[in-house]
């Protein structure tokens, strides 16, 4: 094989550009004939990602993997709402790409020993860019960001709405269960993916469930010792061939430049963990965009109060006027958390700001995790062993925290209907004594759910090195791209 080029192209959200660098880094380093450009949009987005990102492809192979910040477009606002941000980024970033790529494509046709194109990998929601591979004649590939069972939903969904003419989003309020050949167990139905629950955002899902069986193959950041109930389950001969391609998460230590306040936070954190006993602290962490308002944020440190339990808790401030934005640091908790509650805790609890969740989860006093339920924050859980308290939020989180409490057993419940609303105050309380419950049974140390966590976190560390299921999968996987260069 001669020397080849995959482009990568992540939305403009943390975990997936950081996952598809990842990516970018396993492609170069399994095979010295590849070269990867991942482009990033809007990077002014999230710029500490970005950097991230940067850092990572010159610290790997920088003369075969790159990093390339798109221009920030100027008709692209906060204020362009919805699919119809992402739709006009991708179509405004076309020509940029198909200008790279042009590039390319004249280079080898005037030196054979060039790289040539080999192939796209597209993220799920960034597949409005697929003319660009069409014109071209190469082939593309979508990779998902979340688990294989949601792939599985988002098929499933999206057939029983085009073939059945199923009102999706009357699903929030329906108490039936359904049956979706992904899960070996019927699910609520309001647990499903959010997206589908409101019509904006239905149109975006269902646009991209479509165009996932015009893929050559699909990329999925899972292992299949971890998901085989739903890996299997795409082999159904209509869906693109499925590449597990996982655990794909953050390593230790590869934190990306931090601001100086950060880092000093960063070293805070790690010295006070490093004078706890082993598996002693229940670590809470709600993602770059988890908060909780007043009422709420008391209910949980009554909780850990009552618990006894020592704690790491990450506590963000909600964006401000309802903006759909990452949380913030406070400058001071105690206008927050319940009167005396610091002096009182003084000696077990760290109340803390940013977290830097993959160390912190990495660390032996960390006994319990408090999660959110976001895909990565869930490999990462696995990855390192803890086990999680499932607390979604938002997008199809629900779906995730079922998948690992009911599906896997991996993960025992605090609230897994939860439902936060980006811009409005639509958000239930959780009870102070529901906390307590899903704190005590996570930090049970002879659970069984401990025990299959580990067991899980053992295959993980193998799944991606020779032998290993991912390895094979990322072998087949150049292997389909390569046979098919243009």
């Amino acid at each position: 094989m001669k020397k080849a080029e995959v482009v990568l192209i992540p939305i403009p959200a943390m975990g997936h550009i950081v996952a598809l660098v990842e990516v970018a880094k396993l492609l170069v380093q399994r095979d010295d004939r590849l070269s990867t450009t991942v482009f990033v949009m809007h990077p002014t987005l999230d710029p500490s990602t970005t950097k991230y990102a940067e850092t990572l492809a010159v610290s790997t192979l920088p003369d075969r993997m790159r990093v390339i910040n798109l221009p920030n477009l100027e008709s692209i606002t906060s204020a362009t709402k919805g699919r119809h941000w992402l739709t006009c980024l991708l179509e405004g970033q076309k020509s940029h790409v198909k200008e790279y790529v042009s590039k390319i494509r004249t280079q080898y046709e005037l030196n054979p020993d060039s790289r040539r194109l080999a192939g796209f990998i597209f993220d799920t929601f960034a597949t409005g860019m697929k003319d660009v591979p069409n014109e071209f004649g190469v082939p593309w590939y979508v990779f998902s960001a979340s688990g294989a069972a949601f792939i599985g939903s988002m098929l499933h969904l999206t057939a029983l709405h085009d073939e059945q003419g199923v009102d999706l989003t009357e699903l929030k309020n329906s108490e039936d269960e359904l049956e979706i050949p992904c899960l070996a167990n019927p699910i609520p139905a309001k647990l499903v993916p959010s997206l589908v629950f409101e019509k904006d955002s239905l149109t975006t899902f269902l646009e991209h469930a479509r165009i996932l069986t015009e893929a050559r193959g699909i990329l999925i950041n899972t292992f299949l010792e971890f998901e085989s109930y739903a890996i299997n389950s795409l082999s159904d001969g209509k869906t693109p061939p499925v590449y597990p391609v996982g655990p794909i998460v953050k390593h230790v230590g590869d934190g990306g430049d931090l601001r100086s306040d950060e880092s000093n936070n960063y070293r805070d954190i790690m010295e006070w963990l490093d004078d706890q006993p082993p598996l002693s602290v229940m670590f809470l962490c709600f993602g770059s965009w988890g908060s909780f308002k007043e009422k709420q944020v008391k209910e949980i440190a009554i909780a850990l109060e009552h618990s006894g339990y020592r704690f790491l808790w990450s506590l963000r401030k909600p964006s401000q006027n309802g903006k759909k934005q990452s949380t913030s640091d406070y400058e001071d908790f105690q206008g927050i958390l319940p009167e005396g509650f610091l002096d009182r805790t003084g000696m077990i609890g760290k109340v803390i700001g940013w977290a830097p969740q993959v160390e912190i989860l990495a660390h032996s006093a960390v006994g319990g995790f408090a999660s959110h339920c976001g895909w990565n924050s869930t490999l990462e859980s696995v990855r390192f062993g803890v086990p999680v308290a499932t607390w979604p939020l938002y997008a199809e989180q629900q779906f995730n925290a079922f998948q690992m409490v009911i599906e896997l057993g991996l993960a025992v419940e605090i609230k897994m209907e939860y439902w936060k609303d980006f811009y409005g105050d639509t958000e239930i309380i959780v009870s102070s004594d529901d906390i307590l419950k899903g704190i005590k049974s996570v930090m049970d140390k002879d659970s069984e759910v401990r025990k299959k966590v580990k067991e899980m976190s053992r295959i993980s560390e193998v799944t991606l090195v020779d032998g290993g299921s991912s390895f094979s999968s990322l072998g087949r996987l150049i292997e389909d791209m390569t046979e098919n260069m243009s």
